[in-house]
């Protein structure tokens, strides 16, 4: 339980790191990006709503049981007051995950706002920054999700089908703006797992940038072991290996994204 809050005197920002395939880095960018984010000084929240619950092992941090979750976070039956969690990294908290969150797409179903359950347990907290990391997939948890978000970030690999899912997402950001959040927004896609030494990942790249364009961050994440290590360790790579490509990247990825927010 979270003894202390954060001073009610600013605006929250919820940023959902989605795409509907697994494995693109989600989880590695929330872990890195909300740890550079909360290095330069800005209050930040984590929320862990994939049951493999691998953002709340990225920072050390057990699993949560049943309700004591982001589970009974997104069902409204628990105060996510008492199940924040500080992290070893200064003015960064988490609110952890539990596999119970694989049966919660069964159990909002039957609710009358099942799309917006997520959005009324969170209205109440204030950080600079809730950073939330989405599941793989369209189900309900992830309309949650955006629902109570204001911006989007897209981990994208550079791989052959990059582009094939992106018209999907899309085509669900849309259609969550015409029916139930009209002020969510884009804020970037992140070029992932980039490897220099394959033609291919500049190929992806190239193509990436000329459908869209200034919407893609500059900054890319290489493909780099020490990222690997880092989460085994329960470490975020800035931490792990400050002086790695990946680590470098992430802290510029920040760096890009605030000031995309201050424009």
């Amino acid at each position: 339980m979270l003894d202390e809050s954060p001073a009610k005197d600013r605006t929250t920002q919820i940023v959902a790191v989605i795409n509907q395939k697994g494995g693109v880095g989600k989880t590695t960018t929330v872990v890195n990006l909300a740890t550079a984010v909360a290095a330069v000084g800005k209050e930040v929240l984590v929320i862990d709503l994939d049951p493999q619950g691998n953002a709340t092992t990225g920072f050390g941090i057990p699993k949560g049981r049943g309700l004591q979750s982001s589970y009974g976070v997104l069902l409204g039956l628990t105060d996510p007051q008492e199940v924040i969690r500080k992290t070893y990294i200064k003015g960064l908290h988490i609110i952890s995950s539990t596999i119970d969150l694989s049966a919660a797409e069964v159990e909002l179903f039957s609710q009358k706002d099942r799309d917006s359950k997520l959005k009324q347990s969170i209205s109440g907290l204030d950080y600079d920054y809730i950073f939330i990391d989405c599941p793989p997939g369209f189900g309900l948890i992830n309309i949650n999700a955006l629902n109570a978000s204001n911006k989007i970030v897209i981990p994208l690999q550079c791989e052959f089908y990059a582009l094939e899912g992106l018209a999907q997402l899309f085509g669900t950001i849309q259609s969550v703006r015409n029916t139930i959040n009209k002020k969510l927004i884009v804020s970037g896609i992140l070029l992932t797992m980039y490897d220099r030494r394959n033609s291919l990942s500049s190929v992806v790249a190239a193509d990436v940038r000329t459908h869209f364009k200034n919407l893609v961050f500059n900054t890319v994440i290489p493909r780099n072991v020490r990222i690997s290590e880092s989460s085994s360790h329960g470490k975020p790579v800035i931490l792990y290996d400050i002086k790695s490509s990946g680590a470098i990247s992430y802290i510029e990825l920040a760096r890009e994204f605030l000031s995309r927010e201050a424009q």
